[in-house]
């Protein structure tokens, strides 16, 4: 067992250069909670191979990493490009095609059929996050004119954005369905769905996965203006909320996302929703062994704003110092959490509470927590519930979840603060009581006089919602 912990968990992005079995143990010593597979790259055997590493090294290690399953969705990309590379000119026009063809500096291949049929004269392209930036000034069938109004090197399939345009693509397209029926198969414990307009994408992803009987949690991710307006009823449907500051800082003006990452965490934290700060958090480590000043200052903000977990892209999955960016992001979290503001942020439960008696025991057990000064709140859950609203309440006390649904070990992973253990006897709650303060004895989490909270439901073979609150103190 790994007893390093961080209460703000951490999200690592599998690839070339962390997908081995020998560097995925270095990086799940060094701080990792999350693997996410990013199905924009590499095949089904290369992500099988990353899944079967990260459930192997669970059992060694003795721990619950979970596997985050990202699916690509919408996302529009420039084609392959002649000798993989040309540079764009200022003021120079080029066509862009939905015929596919190789890219040249006359003519560019866009994948998306209906691209000709979105656009609109006017209206900006974005490639490469921004980097490049195009005007349309033409369009003749399928045949796009654009001015480059901002040039540069262009290397194949780079992303394109189109802040002004209402693209008419599904959020789950056939790549998607494909990826999503794999990630299923291999009973991931995470789904995320990129570029998210609406509730009711989330919806019919959720839709899907009922239909399969499968437990996977819904991650949307936020980079779409359509998405942060309909920010509320996202977060209501979804199991979770990842704020994807690279193509949101592309679609939205980048002087708005600090206020929308802000915002979407103080919801998400309001809603009992983890939410995942993702993008460049330490993209320098890429290429460097150590962060810029200002990536440390980005990482410890995103914890004082109160995220969930904070995730790693290409520093981890293509980058030369996987281990030592996990390493630099444990030690910056560490340090902040060592600072009184993260915690204590009980949110009392409002009028339109779903389940208002389990959100009033769990926000009475983390007030009682501080109030107590108690070293630990521990929860029994099936459904997870109790576990998402307690870790939003944000206590100083540790998290020990106990649960008898063995998927739900790995899934809590990534909620803030959790630390979650197996246990399947149900003769009485006062039994469960005394066997899991034992637990806590026999592995050095308490010690003597230490005061806990347990929160259970009574009686406990039901295995109902919350309802009971029991303070303890360890002799």
């Amino acid at each position: 067992m790994i007893h390093r912990f961080n209460r703000t968990k951490i999200v690592a992005t599998m690839g070339p250069a962390s997908m081995e079995k020998h560097m995925l143990e270095k990086i799940i010593r060094a701080g990792c909670d999350v693997c996410r597979i990013n199905s924009s790259h590499g095949d089904q055997a290369m992500m099988k191979k990353v899944i079967e590493n990260v459930r192997e090294l669970n059992k060694e290690l003795k721990v619950h990493v979970a596997i985050l399953f990202d699916l690509q969705g919408p996302k529009l990309r420039i084609g392959d490009i002649k000798n993989d590379e040309i540079i764009l000119v200022d003021g120079q026009s080029i066509i862009l095609t939905t015929q596919e063809c190789l890219g040249t500096i006359e003519r560019l291949y866009i994948k998306y059929p209906q691209f000709h049929q979105d656009v609109e004269v006017g209206e900006k392209v974005l490639i490469d996050d921004g980097k490049l930036e195009l005007q349309i000034t033409d369009i003749k069938g399928e045949e796009v004119t654009a001015k480059v109004t901002h040039g540069g090197k262009l290397t194949s399939k780079k992303g394109v954005n189109l802040p002004n345009t209402n693209i008419s693509l599904p959020s789950l397209t056939e790549k998607d369905r494909k990826d999503l029926e794999f990630a299923l198969e291999n009973d991931v414990d995470w789904i995320g769905l990129s570029f998210v307009r609406r509730a009711q994408d989330i919806l019919e992803l959720k839709a899907i996965i009922k239909a399969q009987n499968k437990s996977s949690r819904v991650i949307a991710k936020i980079e779409k203006p359509e998405a942060f307006v309909n920010i509320d009823s996202i977060i209501n449907v979804s199991d979770g909320i990842m704020v994807a500051r690279g193509d949101l800082g592309v679609e939205m003006p980048m002087e708005k996302v600090p206020v929308i990452q802000k915002s979407i965490v103080k919801k998400c934290n309001e809603a009992a929703k983890p939410v995942i700060i993702a993008t460049q958090m330490l993209e320098s480590m890429i290429t460097n062994f150590r962060p810029t000043r200002a990536e440390a200052n980005d990482v410890g903000n995103a914890v004082f704003d109160g995220a969930d977990a904070l995730m790693l892209s290409a520093e981890t999955s293509v980058g030369k110092f996987p281990v030592q960016t996990v390493e630099a992001m444990q030690k910056i979290i560490s340090e902040v959490e060592k600072q009184d503001a993260i915690y204590f942020r009980e949110t009392p439960p409002g009028k339109t509470s779903t389940n208002v008696l389990s959100d009033s025991i769990c926000y009475t057990a983390c007030t009682m927590a501080r109030q107590t000064n108690a070293r630990a709140i521990v929860a029994m859950t099936h459904s997870g519930g109790t576990a998402f609203r307690i870790a939003s309440h944000r206590p100083k006390a540790n998290i020990f979840i106990f649960t008898d649904n063995k998927p739900l070990l790995n899934t809590l992973n990534l909620l803030w603060g959790v630390q979650v253990f197996y246990y399947d006897k149900y003769e009485s709650t006062d039994t469960t009581i005394l066997d899991v303060k034992q637990f806590l004895i026999d592995n050095k989490m308490v010690d003597g006089g230490d005061m806990v909270i347990h929160v259970a439901s009574t009686p406990l073979h039901d295995r109902a919602t919350a309802n009971t609150i029991k303070l303890t103190k360890i002799e």
